[in-house]
């Protein structure tokens, strides 16, 4: 006959066995300044715009303006020719 031999070994443990895995991510900030680029840009744009904007403006109420001197300069020759002809 043959020996066998059979060893049985339990192993208990008292805390459980944790495995922490840490993923540190290093990034160098291209994304934040490539941000605060786009930013800038669109305020300049902005400011440009507005600036644009607020040159028509003026321009528009100076023709408006003068038109109203002209219409008013038409009616005091109109009121003098009235006159000379009286």
């Amino acid at each position: 006959m043959s020996d066998d031999r059979v060893t049985e070994t339990t192993v208990v443990r008292e805390q459980p066995v944790h495995t922490t895995t840490v993923v540190e991510r290093s990034g160098g900030g291209g994304g934040l300044l490539i941000g605060l680029i786009v930013l800038i840009v669109v305020a300049v744009g902005a400011f440009f715009l507005l600036t644009q904007n607020s040159s028509e403006t003026r321009k528009n109420n100076a023709i408006t303006a003068a038109a109203k001197d002209v219409g008013s300069a038409a009616k005091d020759v109109g009121d003098s020719a009235k006159k000379a002809v009286e």
